[in-house]
């Protein structure tokens, strides 16, 4: 059977679930449904030049990419490309033909750097390694069973912290969307960003369709938020996203106490599992989550190639 590579089509369903299927079987830690795949579509600046592609073998989608250049970067020429196949799939050519298609796009738009995440697998790091690509930093996929794992105890905030709800900042998200920057500047990352789009972060996070406001736990001190816990619901699925605390407001145990409380209301509500991500220099945050009581899944390590 020949593979082709061609771009994802929106508009058609089976192309919708067919993606979702592969990224499914490739990252069963992550979830992902029509309505957050369309929103991801829909975000796409034209300085981007963001594209989904699929790998199609006999009408089946058996690989998928995700590419784009970071708008938010101040240093031209970031690129990045993320291609999973399905893992019953693979030999057959789809990941090479969707590594050959991004990088020609990518680089026709000027990339010259290209970074992209690889299982931390035998076989996935040797087909990077194939393809001039070389490891850099990793980061965890985590798992807790809410059903079954003691959470430590609820503990009230501490003097003049107030633990609210995103759902509390439904008119007004200016205030989570200072602190998201202030804390998300600290993050591990290969790229430098500069977080100052305020319109942009409402559309990508605050409007994401697995945002669940009830559930994302937010530490209130001297009327602004200080610290938080995001919260993405699906199916039945809860994960938590970032979790950060200003930088004036660290050392006081705060981003536990969010985690734990957004924790704490997700079990209540019928969440058997909790899933959360970690970048692997990221001490503090993975000694919060071995707190919790979380354990690794999965690793992957992110590859860069620098072009030209």
């Amino acid at each position: 059977m020949t593979v082709i590579v061609r771009d994802l089509r929106p508009e058609t369903p089976a192309d919708i679930e067919g993606f979702i299927r592969v990224r499914h079987r490739a990252l069963p830690y992550v979830f992902f449904s029509p309505a957050s795949v369309l929103h991801g579509l829909s975000l796409s600046r034209p300085d981007a030049h963001a594209r989904k592609l699929v790998a199609v073998e006999d009408g089946e989608i058996i690989g998928t990419a995700q590419l784009g250049l970071a708008q938010d970067s101040p240093e031209p020429g970031q690129g990045s490309l993320n291609v999973y196949v399905d893992p019953a799939r693979t030999g057959r050519g789809a990941g090479t033909l969707l590594v050959r298609t991004a990088e020609e796009h990518l680089a026709a738009h000027g990339a010259t750097r290209l970074f992209a995440w690889v299982l931390d697998e035998p076989a996935d790091r040797a087909f990077a390694a194939r393809h001039g690509y070389r490891s850099s930093r990793s980061a965890h996929f985590l798992r807790l069973d809410l059903a079954r794992t003691a959470l430590p105890p609820l503990q009230d905030p501490p003097p003049g912290v107030e633990l609210r709800t995103a759902a509390d900042f439904a008119d007004d998200p200016h205030p989570l969307f200072a602190l998201d920057a202030e804390a998300g500047s600290d993050e591990p990352g290969d790229i430098a960003t500069e977080f100052t789009d305020y319109a942009a972060w409402v559309d990508e996070y605050w409007k994401h369709p697995h945002l669940d406001r009830e559930l994302t736990s937010v530490a209130v001190a001297d009327g602004r938020p200080v610290a938080f816990s995001v919260a993405h619901t699906h199916d039945g699925l809860y994960t938590t996203g970032m979790t950060g605390t200003a930088r004036d407001h660290r050392g006081r145990g705060l981003a536990k106490l969010v985690k734990n409380d957004s924790l704490h209301r997700a079990r209540a509500a019928g969440y058997p599992q909790g899933y959360t991500g970690n970048d692997a220099d990221n001490g503090p945050m993975l000694a919060i989550n071995k707190w919790f009581g979380y354990e690794i899944c999965a690793t992957e390590v992110r590859h860069v190639r620098e072009l030209g």
